[in-house]
């Protein structure tokens, strides 16, 4: 496993070196074979429990931790950075693509701000085992190499059993990455900032001057309306879409309060602390233009003219709506199989949506007896029998393979999630684990055989919670 330095000659404020912290008894508890195969990795469980919890350090290349800005909430922090998490370095894939190879839970950093920069296991295994089922329905998310057990104590409310959690990410520029440096005036910093973005993430900008960063933060707009939809075209709920979890290249990261939504409702929100429900389900487009706004802002120090640079960056900001309406508009019609654009289409999607949040049928469950209705006699929901006669006009013959295309079978359904975590806290492994994967192998194919993954308990949503996991 070769290491490269990243991200150290941009500033010196964004990356600094800082050293993890070496745990009692490491032990590999997760191994992500498949993905380490990309990038050469042997299995050596010994070696990598080392490596991966901070206990070994390469010594070509110095961990460093990443500062950042976020608004968090709304509420801006200008200085929070890694305050638990230690960048090893880049690796390269076959491809010769390079990734960070990022511990998370490896101990203090000078970010952590008194906190002990250490992680339970539940949310380390969390982490896993939604970014690889979100990865196999196609969503863009940062992966898990590894989580490696501490053989210490992590004292939270209640204590639990302390584990690292080995993120890979084609990078760890965010939004807040940009408001850090703007914020501390490194204009220098900022601007090699964005030629490195682009050259990871958007290549082909070849653009100068202002106009490059027009270009660029239309690009990244355009990513993030991707990634929102995607995240809704399967019920996914972030709920902590703050600027420091919202990444340039528009990959999901960070899972900590994130959930699923069983029964449709736009109003969704399991976040323990989202009160206000700022990163509902049916929020999240918003919070994403607001994201954009703030990025657009720490540009504006790039231009020769603040005014001018408002100008010039506002009808991008936007142009998001009319941009976000129009690939969600996509994403029903795709989700419901209707070709092309027929008036009567938008009341016929509304119509529908009114009636799932009033009789609280199952988002995922749904769409896929709607899919499955196509070829086979599949119970429909009687609350939908007049609708569906409707509905039938409008279906093509093509409309099982653009439905089956995008409304999975299968989802990381709360209460699945929450039986995994609950047993690996209790007995460090689980019994559901690997069947629950194995489920995501084809999370687009109905498959009886996965029953007791496509189902929810009935008022199970009503008191569920959902934590960040620091």
């Amino acid at each position: 496993m070769k290491l490269q330095t990243r991200y150290t000659d941009i500033s010196e404020l964004l990356a600094i070196k800082d050293m993890p912290s070496a745990v009692a008894e490491p032990q590999l508890l997760l191994f992500n074979d498949k993905l380490a195969d990309n990038f050469a990795i042997k299995h050596d469980s010994e070696f990598l429990a080392k490596l991966l919890s901070g206990s070994t350090i390469d010594n070509d290349v110095a961990p460093v931790a990443l500062g950042y800005s976020g608004h968090q909430f709304g509420h801006f922090s200008p200085r929070l950075g890694d305050g638990r998490a230690h960048l090893l370095g880049a690796i390269a894939d076959k491809d010769g693509t390079l990734w960070d190879l990022q511990l998370k839970g490896a101990g203090a950093t000078v970010f952590s701000r008194g906190g002990d920069g250490r992680c339970a296991i539940g949310p380390a295994v969390r982490e896993y085992i939604m970014s690889e089922a979100l990865h196999a329905l196609g969503i863009a998310t940062t992966r898990c190499l590894a989580v490696v057990t501490t053989g210490e104590t992590v004292y939270r409310q209640p204590p639990r059993p302390g584990a690292v959690v080995t993120r890979l990410a084609k990078s760890h520029i965010r939004v807040g990455s940009f408001q850090y440096l703007a914020t501390q005036g490194d204009i220098e910093g900022l601007e090699k900032l964005v030629d490195y973005a682009i050259s990871c993430h958007y290549p082909g900008i070849s653009s100068t001057g202002e106009q490059r960063y027009i270009e660029f933060l239309t690009a990244v707009l355009d990513k993030q309306i991707e990634l929102v939809i995607s995240w809704m075209r399967i019920g996914f709920i972030h709920g902590v879409m703050n600027t420091d979890n919202t990444l340039i290249s528009g990959e999901t990261i960070d899972y900590g309060p994130c959930a699923m939504m069983n029964q449709f409702d736009l109003d969704t929100v399991f976040s323990s602390i989202d009160h206000q429900g700022r990163y509902a389900f049916g929020n999240q487009p918003n919070i994403a233009n607001w994201n954009i706004a703030r990025l657009a802002e720490s540009l504006i120090p790039l231009f020769a003219d603040q005014e001018s640079a408002v100008e010039q960056l506002s009808p991008v900001v936007n142009g998001f709506a009319a941009k976000f309406n129009d690939a969600f508009n996509t994403m029903w019609q795709q989700k419901l199989g209707l070709a092309g654009q027929h008036e009567g289409d938008h009341a016929l999607v509304s119509e529908l949506l009114g009636l799932m949040k009033q009789h609280q049928l199952d988002y995922t469950n749904t769409f896929n007896a709607l899919t499955e209705s196509l070829l086979a006699d599949f119970a429909i929901p009687t609350s939908l029998k007049e609708w569906h006669k409707k509905w039938n006009v409008r279906i093509s013959s093509k409309s099982y393979e653009t439905m089956r295309a995008v409304n999975p079978a299968v989802i990381p359904r709360n209460h699945t999630i929450e039986m995994i975590l609950a047993e690996y806290e209790a007995s460090g492994e689980s019994s559901l684990k690997d069947a629950f994967l194995e489920a995501f192998n084809d999370p687009y194919v109905y498959d009886e055989r996965h029953f007791e993954w496509l189902q929810a308990p009935k008022d199970y949503d009503k008191n569920y919670q959902t934590f960040c996991g620091t």
